[in-house]
């Protein structure tokens, strides 16, 4: 079978994980790299022993798939062009800066009938893929990611570096319309949002709240939530899940307590995957365009609130144009 021909745009430390694992992947193959900083694709050109482009335009002519690790704000045109050129995109998240963006950017792919997945890499964490299994009724969730201060995303506020992956698996799981948000941030340690903590009902009566911060004093990446008579977590940073229920086989009731069975794939490695799968199959992405969307926007609203709050306690706010993180 002839393997998928891939191109990476963008060489910085996220792109050069795309494209080392994109060597790795059954059926793709790298034809190269391009990023703006030419010594940068370069350098990763030459460790890879592939092809550095010129431009976007020769890029897209030589490959059928193309993965966008680049700044958000040039999400939207770059994917555009790719799409427009009858290629496939997986584009880093968020999908793009704007909501608007992200609507015309997913009826660009649907009129060329392209792939158009967006890197929401928490879905493919083998703890989250062996909770979802047993999500029935999820009503109330608790979640933490925390980091570490880095310089590393101080362009953008936390609640679309860090919190949107959380966003877009509360989304998925419970499969309701959001009725409320409330949402209190503040800026710490930069002029950007850096920590937040949102409280999004649904339609459905289930609850979610969320709190992420890039200025704790560990890495914390906890995500909680029960259902009738069940207890689910998830631990990120170990890959693996535990289901806690009421055991009642003894004389009495018991906790039972279960570690899910999970894969022990790399996320990124199986996000690639799947990629490629769809670009073989064109069956859609696990996280489409519309996913990706969905998410934005429900930052975009935990955003509005945190401004309007801010407003009202007299914290001055630059509001972020929205960026993936890579510098």
């Amino acid at each position: 079978m002839q393997k998928v021909t891939i191109a990476v745009i963008g060489a910085g430390e996220h792109g050069k994980r795309h494209a080392h694992a994109f060597r790795q992947v059954p059926g793709a193959e790298l034809v190269g790299v391009y990023d703006q900083q030419a010594d940068r694709a370069l350098s990763l050109a030459s460790e890879l022993g592939t092809k550095v482009f010129a431009s976007l335009e020769e890029t897209l002519a030589a490959a059928k798939a193309v993965s966008i690790v680049i700044p958000t704000t040039a999400h939207a045109a770059v994917a555009s062009a790719a799409v427009a050129s009858g290629v496939d995109v997986l584009v880093e998240k968020p999908i793009t800066r704007t909501v608007e963006e992200a609507e015309e950017l997913i009826q660009a792919a649907d009129r060329a009938g392209r792939i158009l997945q967006v890197g929401h890499l928490e879905r493919f964490n083998p703890g989250v893929v062996a909770a979802k299994a047993v999500t029935r009724q999820p009503l109330f969730f608790e979640i933490h990611r925390l980091g570490v201060f880095s310089p590393r995303s101080l362009d953008v506020d936390v609640v679309f570096d860090l919190m949107i992956h959380d966003l877009d698996l509360v989304l998925w799981m419970v499969g309701s319309p959001v009725r409320e948000v409330r949402a209190v941030g503040l800026p710490v340690l930069s002029d950007k949002v850096d920590i937040a903590n949102a409280r999004v009902e649904f339609e459905n009566g289930t609850v979610a709240n969320l709190t992420a911060s890039r200025v704790s004093t560990e890495k914390v990446r906890k995500f909680r939530y029960f259902q009738p008579h069940e207890y689910i977590s998830i631990d990120f940073s170990r890959r693996d899940s535990l289901l806690l229920s009421v055991n009642h086989n003894g004389t009495a009731p018991g906790i039972g307590f279960r570690k899910l069975e999970a894969s022990t794939r790399e996320p990124l490695q199986a996000e690639l995957e799947s990629f490629v799968r769809c670009v073989r199959t064109r069956r859609p992405p696990l996280v489409g365009g519309r996913e990706g969307r969905d998410a934005l926007a429900l930052a975009e609203r935990v955003m509005f609130c945190i401004e309007e709050h801010a407003g009202r306690v007299h914290v001055p706010m630059t509001r972020s144009l929205g960026h993936s993180g890579e510098l």
